[in-house]
Parts: C-alpha cells; sequence; structure tokens
C-alpha cells in the first residue's frame, strides 16, 4: 500500500501510480510469425486462401474454376481485414492465384457455353 503526502496533488498520485505499474509483457512469440514455418507448413495463413489454391489448382479442369474465383474473393477480403488486427493472416499469394486460375477457367467455360449455345443454333 502505497501513502501519499498529504499536500500531493491529483497530477502527482498519478504519476507514482504510474511509476508502479509494471510495463506489459511482450508478446508471445509465434510459430506463425516465424518465416521459414510460413514457407514449411500453412501456419497463420487464411482458411479461404489455403482453399483458394488449391481450388485454384483444380480450376485448370475448368469446373470448379467459378468456386476458386468465389474463394478467391472471400480469401483476399480475409486477409485484408486481419491485417486491422493484432493477428494479421498471411496467404495472399494463393488467394491471388486461386483468383487468376478461377478468372481464367471461368472466362475459358462461359465461352465455351457461348459457343456451345451457337453452334447449337
Amino acid at each position: 500500500m502505497t501513502f501519499h503526502a498529504p499536500h500531493a496533488t491529483q497530477t502527482e498520485i498519478e504519476q507514482q501510480r504510474a511509476a508502479q505499474t509494471p510495463p506489459p509483457l511482450p508478446r508471445k512469440k509465434d510459430i506463425a510469425d516465424d518465416l521459414g514455418m510460413r514457407l514449411l507448413m500453412p501456419v497463420g495463413r487464411s482458411g479461404w486462401a489455403i482453399a483458394a489454391g488449391y481450388a485454384g489448382l483444380f480450376a485448370l479442369v475448368v469446373i470448379p474454376a467459378p468456386l476458386a474465383l468465389i474463394l478467391g474473393i472471400i480469401a483476399v477480403w480475409d486477409i485484408r481485414k486481419s491485417m486491422r488486427t493484432d493477428r494479421p493472416k498471411y496467404g495472399m499469394g494463393r488467394a491471388i492465384f486461386g483468383l487468376a486460375t478461377g478468372f481464367l477457367g471461368t472466362a475459358f467455360l462461359v465461352t465455351m457455353l457461348i459457343l456451345a449455345a451457337m453452334s447449337g443454333k
């Protein structure tokens, strides 16, 4: 318990209390903070980015291309939203890969559907 002099001002009392409080503890190092671990394992990544990356790989088959496009959009949104928090997510490369392959596959799929509809007439 700390006793204050009877003539101490409120500011002096607040300064004494501030001097008594310990500094905040440093943040515990997380495995997702290590670049080497992020390169080897999908730690700290957005789950949406991982899904977009795999859907982008399968978008080369064309059928899941719209899914890769949607997942890529959600992943970019999720990663950008997490940058405003104290636990940011990584995986923007995978998200953009899913966006790009999803867009190309969807464009190819739409073109093929249009050509098939025009040749059917």
